[in-house]
């Protein structure tokens, strides 16, 4: 089974792709480190609340749309 960690990393990737965004883009759009923003995606860190509030809020995404894994690629723009 595969870890909340993990799929959240995996759908904030999927986000960051389907808004043609680097790592480096979507990190300063974030206000957070390329290396943190990396570690997320890879299901190794978990951002806190208010990193996951302020994730949603510059991503103009309801915090529950972070931990929607069902919607597809083209959904997420």
């Amino acid at each position: 089974m595969t870890s909340l960690r993990k799929k959240f990393g995996n759908h904030l990737r999927s986000i960051r792709r389907a808004r043609d965004l680097s790592q480096e883009q979507c990190a300063e759009l974030l206000g957070i480190s390329v290396d943190f923003l990396s570690l997320i995606e890879r299901g190794i860190n978990a951002p806190s609340f208010e990193t996951l509030e302020q994730i949603a809020k510059k991503l103009r995404l309801p915090v529950r749309d972070l931990f929607d894994f069902s919607t597809k690629r083209e959904e997420l723009r």
